[in-house]
């Protein structure tokens, strides 16, 4: 048969069909995922009851009956059946949350100079947003400011100097203590654990040595470990009159602690790319510096990226640490309140800890789901 008679070839692809009517919508979802096989039967009606008593007594007891306005724990005291229940047991004490929710952002930081912080939240939301958009220019300018600019100017107006009323470290607690401890541990870490990572593979015996040393001692040594020698044990090495500032002894300890994790989780990237890749790259007569930043470290970085976030939340969660050396982060400076005599009662510690664990976790779950869509940006695997 010759070429020109085989009309019958086509030319373009057919265009996809529709799924199946029985595959696609909440129903199929719900055949699929919960009533698949006669197990996950029997699981999700035994989930849904337990959802169906559990739920509502926790909105009743969260919303409800909760107290959401008060100067003090008298407040929180419900009427129960003509009487009165005292404590607040029937509801959670959100007047205390709302009564202390400064103390829990800024801790002691002073009341007229609470702008300050106040503006670096600001200015690092407003440099943070274009970082995590992957389409947003100038990503190079954008970097400089975030963790070199704003590192500082933030320095300048939180610690005080050069016209402000200079404000202690110790003042500090609550949240922008959890922010700026993770930031710095997050910011510091990636950079020194790439470093660490390539430094154990290094041929050289001395700095791999050095690297290996360092990654197993710290990653053998609890983070508390870390931090009581970085604030008590620190200052004793240093010359008679030196005095190091505990956040900074934090952070610190911190950074150190997260970098050894850090360079273990890219290690395992490394060595997840093929040796053509490197091959390749030597190949092009790349020098070793131009084939890691051009060619093996963004293949590695990508294919660890949930390791990495999940290295970033233990961090993150990691700070509530700081409390041992006599730093008061968010769960920290919440827990200080409840000695306060004003809201003193069995139902402010709950509610105070469950708008904490809260906060954690929508922090935690954000850093989540960019996690996943990252991973989605950069999964070129499978696109044509």
């Amino acid at each position: 048969m010759s070429v020109s008679n085989q009309s019958f070839v086509r030319t373009t692809i057919l265009a996809p069909e529709p799924a199946p009517p029985g595959e696609r919508g909440a129903v199929a979802w719900v055949r699929k995922n919960l009533l698949a096989t006669p197990r996950d039967i029997v699981m999700t009606v035994l989930a849904l009851a337990v959802l169906a008593w559990v739920l509502p007594h926790m909105i009743n007891w969260l919303f409800i009956q909760a107290v959401w306005s008060g100067p003090d724990r008298t407040f929180c005291a419900t009427t129960v059946q003509g009487g009165i229940q005292p404590d607040g047991w029937s509801g959670a004490c959100w007047a205390f949350v709302n009564a202390k929710f400064d103390q829990f952002v800024y801790g002691r930081y002073p009341l007229a100079e609470r702008w300050r912080p106040t503006i670096v939240g600001i200015l690092f939301i407003a440099l943070m947003t274009p970082m995590l958009i992957p389409r947003a220019p100038r990503k190079g300018l954008n970097a400089i400011l975030l963790f070199i600019a704003l590192p500082i100017l933030s320095f300048w107006l939180l610690c005080g100097g050069f016209g402000l009323e200079p404000v202690e470290t110790s003042l500090w607690g609550g949240l922008m203590v959890t922010l700026v401890l993770s930031f710095v541990g997050i910011a510091v870490s990636l950079p020194f654990g790439v470093i660490l990572a390539l430094g154990r593979r290094s041929n050289m015996p001395i700095i791999r040595t050095v690297c290996i040393a360092f990654i197993e001692i710290i990653r053998g040594i609890p983070l508390i470990a870390v931090l009581f020698m970085a604030s008590v044990m620190l200052p004793l090495f240093l010359p008679t009159g030196w005095n190091v500032d505990k956040l900074l002894r934090a952070l610190i300890g911190v950074a150190i602690f997260t970098s050894a994790y850090m360079a273990e989780v890219i290690r395992g990237g490394l060595q997840a790319i093929p040796k053509g890749q490197f091959e390749g790259a030597d190949s092009l007569g790349l020098s070793y510096w131009q084939k890691m930043r051009l060619v093996i470290l963004p293949q590695a970085i990508k294919l660890v990226i949930p390791s990495i976030v999940n290295t970033f939340i233990g961090t993150f969660k990691d700070t509530s640490l700081v409390s041992i050396i006599g730093m008061f982060d968010l769960l920290g400076i919440v827990r200080l309140n409840f000695s306060d005599a004003y809201w003193a009662s069995a139902v402010t510690p709950l509610t105070g800890l469950i708008f904490a664990g809260f906060t954690f976790w929508l922090f935690c779950f954000g850093m989540s789901r960019y996690s996943s869509f990252v991973e989605r940006h950069l999964d070129t695997g499978h696109k044509r």
